[in-house]
């Protein structure tokens, strides 16, 4: 029975021509485009994921405080609303930390006659505070502390990255909806065509006794054989792109947004492709076969 079916859908691809041809290359258009803003914003999704972890925020203090007053200190900073961590940074610490960063000119700050920098505090936002809103709070609950002489630190910049990701992925969502919409309805043109076509021989069918199901399937095989076609051709586009582009495109990114690979669809995501290309032609096929209804 299956043999029979897949061979009727076969049959019914080779009568539809060029317009099952013209089926498979939107499909193809769809998800290529549809794969690619997504590729494009789950790799925007992990610089922001990378870099909202690297959000601090200096709490630079009046004066260096003692042992005992730097514990309290701490632990009053730890248990406010939207605090993951906190790392109190001394007058001394701040002085070999500058040296570091100035490298060979490090004997500049010898000449000081005082060190000049203050006592901080570093704190690490959680993950309800790295976001504009939330930090703007964290920095207004950490600018009343008494010790406070200066609050530094901001989200937003991280927020604009995600903005970018959240309206890439729009973009990418929206392009491909409008290209499914046209496949599966070049689906169901095609697949209309044949119907039409093998209307007498459908009817033959019905006269000796074949079930309804077995009339309608090879129409929604039919569909499915155009959009997982599609789905492998998209796909096959997306691992060539990928293969050419990622490697030229890592230095740059790692430089800007810190990811030193560009990864490409998971297993799963890879599962989710083809399925959408067999979802996208199964409709088309089903569509044309429900017009076809009395």
């Amino acid at each position: 029975m299956l043999g029979f079916l897949v061979g009727e859908a076969l049959r019914d691809l080779r009568r539809a021509g060029r317009v099952a041809v013209s089926a498979v290359v939107l499909i193809t258009l769809s998800l290529a485009a549809l794969g690619g803003f997504w590729l494009v914003s789950s790799n925007l999704d992990r610089a922001v994921a990378k870099w909202r972890d690297r959000v601090r925020i200096v709490v630079y203090l009046k004066r260096e405080p003692s042992a005992g007053d730097v514990a309290a200190l701490l632990e009053r900073v730890r248990v406010m609303p939207g605090v993951a961590g906190v790392v109190f940074i001394g007058k001394a610490d701040a002085l070999r930390a500058l040296k570091q960063v100035l490298g060979k000119d490090a004997g500049v700050v010898d000449q000081l006659p005082a060190n000049p920098l203050p006592a901080s505090l570093e704190v690490t936002p959680s993950a309800v505070a790295a976001t504009p809103e939330g930090a703007r709070e964290l920095l207004a609950r950490l600018a009343a502390l008494p010790e406070a002489d200066e609050v530094a630190g901001s989200a937003d910049w991280v927020e604009r990255l995600a903005h970018w990701q959240r309206l890439l992925g729009t973009i990418g969502f929206g392009v491909g909806a409008v290209l499914a919409v046209a496949a599966i309805l070049t689906v169901t043109t095609a697949t209309t065509l044949i119907l039409h076509a093998r209307r007498h021989e459908t009817e033959i069918m019905r006269l000796v006794g074949a079930s309804e199901l077995t009339i309608r399937l090879p129409v929604l095989l039919q569909g499915m054989m155009q959009g997982l076609a599609g789905a492998v051709l998209a796909l096959a586009a997306l691992v060539v792109t990928h293969s050419v582009v990622a490697p030229r495109l890592e230095p740059l990114v790692n430089l800007t947004l810190g990811i030193s690979q560009l990864v490409f669809f998971t297993p799963v995501g890879v599962a989710a492709l083809l399925g959408a290309g067999a979802l996208l032609g199964g409709l088309g096929g089903w569509l044309a076969r429900a017009s076809r209804e009395p």
